[in-house]
């Protein structure tokens, strides 16, 4: 207690396992839900916090209209509110710190994670949306951490709210609104969150770091075909690939493909045959089921004198690109990465490492988010030539007002030979 705390002993003991349940207690245990939920959390209210007041955001000021991300997080809320209410009426507070844990997870690690730009930009309807979640987040919290949803209650909301009740433990419970869950947008953000980590994975298998930009990745997956534009520039983003596109559209010349039956979807409907179906999918064409399958929804699949109405659940779909691309596969899901670098993705990935080599020195040096700043700088001729090509836009992203290169200047201690000098504007 006098180490972790009041508020991370009642979590590890009513959240992080069933209550009522013997089990061994120790600080590693209690520090890890502490760092995997309670500081998420801590730090997104802080997140908020910093950019808030960096933006001189005002509550209700917002009159635009939300974007998908806003919609999908509103959603997701919302779901939680329902999820947390039934576990608590039926004390089950395992249930109720599993949904809140998942939520911290959404709002920290992709919400913010993939809105952060408009966060940057100040935007009213990011940061309301932000907010509200924060506070509803709170209300279904204080009951298992009262004193930490208590702080954040009279710091951050009574702040922007003043006339909210004076406790956060006086406030009544949130009730959800069915009207904003949209289950298709929350199926299509899980989709493009197993893609990203598949192609984190192929990014992983073919040693390319994740600041090389890459021309293009392939994807396979049921589901693609609905994602909207926005969903699926947080794949390329996060991906760092320069065009998205659907694996099959490639080509039997990049791809192959190998199916099988999915017994569990197909023994459902089609019992006893499922066996003849099987055969009868391992000896088709597999490239030519699943185009058909994709352009389609649903085939009408001969074996023996009989018909099955296939559709992509169907079939356990694997598609593996050739030399020059990496590839993971999971489920039924694919992710292909070309693997190919030309000269200008090249100069890409080195505008990239130096843009993060300044943004680190920033944080090092405790300037304010919006403070310009001017930079020194000296490398190797090959970074240098590039930093001059691309002054405007490694400025733009790290605020910095005024370049100076230093003749005979660099770093050994980093591969780029980089060395800077950051100050104020």
């Amino acid at each position: 207690m006098d180490q972790h705390g009041a508020d991370a002993v009642r979590w590890y003991m009513l959240a992080a396992g069933s209550p009522w349940s013997a089990r061994r207690v120790g600080h590693d245990a209690i520090s890890d839900v502490v760092r995997k939920t309670l500081l998420t959390y801590w730090n997104t209210v802080s997140f908020f916090t910093l950019y808030a007041k960096a933006s001189d955001f005002k509550l209700g000021a917002n009159s635009a209209p939300l974007s998908t991300m806003d919609k999908w997080i509103t959603s997701e809320l919302n779901e939680l509110i329902a999820g947390v209410d039934q576990a608590y009426a039926a004390y089950d507070s395992q249930e109720a710190g599993k949904l809140i844990a998942g939520f911290i997870d959404d709002l920290s690690n992709w919400y913010v994670r993939r809105s952060r730009r408009k966060f940057w930009d100040g935007e009213s309807a990011a940061l309301e949306t932000l907010y509200n979640c924060l506070k509803e987040l709170t209300l279904l919290m204080a009951p298992m951490v009262p004193f930490i949803t208590e702080h954040v209650w009279q710091e951050l909301v009574r702040n922007l709210e003043p006339s909210v009740v004076e406790s956060v433990h006086l406030a009544n419970f949130p009730e959800s609104n069915s009207n904003l869950v949209d289950l298709p947008l929350s199926k299509s953000v899980r989709l493009s969150r197993r893609l990203v980590e598949l192609g984190r994975a192929a990014r992983a298998e073919s040693k390319v770091k994740i600041r090389q930009p890459l021309s293009r990745a392939l994807v396979a997956a049921s589901g693609w075909s609905e994602m909207n534009e926005e969903i699926r520039s947080h794949i390329s983003d996060e991906l760092n690939v320069i065009s998205l596109d659907e694996l099959a559209s490639a080509g039997g010349e990049l791809v192959s493909i190998s199916v099988k039956a999915n017994f569990k979807s197909l023994g459902a409907r089609y019992g006893a045959d499922v066996q003849e179906i099987s055969k009868a999918i391992a000896a088709s064409d597999h490239s030519i089921l699943v185009k058909q399958l994709r352009a389609n929804t649903t085939v009408a699949f001969a074996y023996g004198s009989k018909s099955a109405d296939l559709t992509l659940e169907d079939l356990v779909v694997t598609e593996t690109p050739k030399e020059g691309w990496s590839v993971a596969s999971h489920s039924g899901e694919s992710v292909a990465l070309d693997l190919e670098l030309t000269p200008q993705l090249i100069e890409s990935g080195l505008v990239r490492e130096v843009i993060r080599a300044i943004q680190e020195n920033r944080k090092q040096s405790n300037f304010d988010i919006s403070d310009r700043i001017n930079v020194s700088y000296g490398a190797n001729p090959e970074v240098l030539e590039v930093i001059k090509k691309n002054l405007e836009l490694i400025g733009a992203e790290t605020l910095t007002v005024n370049f100076q290169e230093v003749g005979g200047k660099s770093d050994s201690s980093n591969e780029l030979g980089l060395w800077l000098e950051l100050s104020k504007a």
